[in-house]
């Protein structure tokens, strides 16, 4: 079996469809809960793929969450042995930041269901399959291009929405991962974050109904051809 390590950050954020696909290729998923788990580099380095997950913290906030200092620190050793790396959301800005650029709070917060624009480095990549699709996303902070890296994605208020390093390093701001048979857990985990921006979490269960297996089908397409060009 090849090990794949799952930095989780909150319960809820999980693989999500991406476990399936995993599973099909003799993946052995292991989750390391952040700030319950004390994992350390060799854990990080050694795995076969690494996949960091997202939540609702910025990177920025070391002084409140001591924590991502020594995350930040083993995710910088992995990225610079360019060994197989999935970031998504908060997993995409911590990849961002260990490799040296800046990630700081957005125009806007971008919840719900919504395309990105593929550059053409994007329609070369796997996320290619996600040409015209409405993705989820749910995040509130912007990064800025790591030095090295190819821009795949952007929306009008995030031009850096998916970047590659390689054909090994992958970082998603949106969520491509996200079980649609299990959106009311998000519903209820970010009840208050929904509350505070306004959004009507009756309107994101509504698109999930309309977008969500349609972009659970184009993931799959998505994650297995990224699988197939690095591990």
């Amino acid at each position: 079996m090849k090990t794949c390590l799952v930095v989780r950050h909150v319960q809820f954020e999980d693989l999500g469809t991406l476990a399936s696909i995993l599973a099909q290729r003799e993946f052995e998923p292991r989750y390391e809960e952040v700030g319950v788990d004390e994992f350390d580099a060799p854990q990080v380095e050694d795995a076969d793929l690494l996949v960091v997950l997202g939540g609702p913290i910025g990177v920025y906030e070391e002084e409140t969450y001591p924590f991502l200092r020594h995350e930040l620190a083993l995710i910088s050793k992995r990225l610079a042995a360019l060994r197989p790396t999935l970031g998504i959301c908060l997993g995409a800005q911590l990849m961002a930041k260990a490799l040296g650029a800046k990630v700081a709070p957005g125009p806007a917060k971008e919840i719900g269901w919504a395309p990105v624009e593929l550059t053409a480095s994007g329609r070369a990549s796997p996320l290619r399959h996600l040409e015209g699709l409405h993705v989820l996303h749910w995040h509130g902070d912007n990064l800025h291009l790591p030095a090295g890296c190819d821009n795949l994605a952007s929306t009008p208020h995030c031009p850096f929405q998916a970047f590659r390093k390689g054909p090994n390093l992958l970082g998603l701001q949106f969520h491509i991962e996200a079980d649609p048979r299990r959106i009311e857990a998000w519903l209820i985990g970010h009840a208050v974050e929904l509350a505070q921006a306004r959004i009507d979490p009756r309107a994101i269960r509504r698109d999930t109904l309309r977008h969500g297996e349609i972009l659970q089908r184009a993931a799959a397409e998505v994650f297995n051809e990224w699988l197939d060009q690095t591990i």
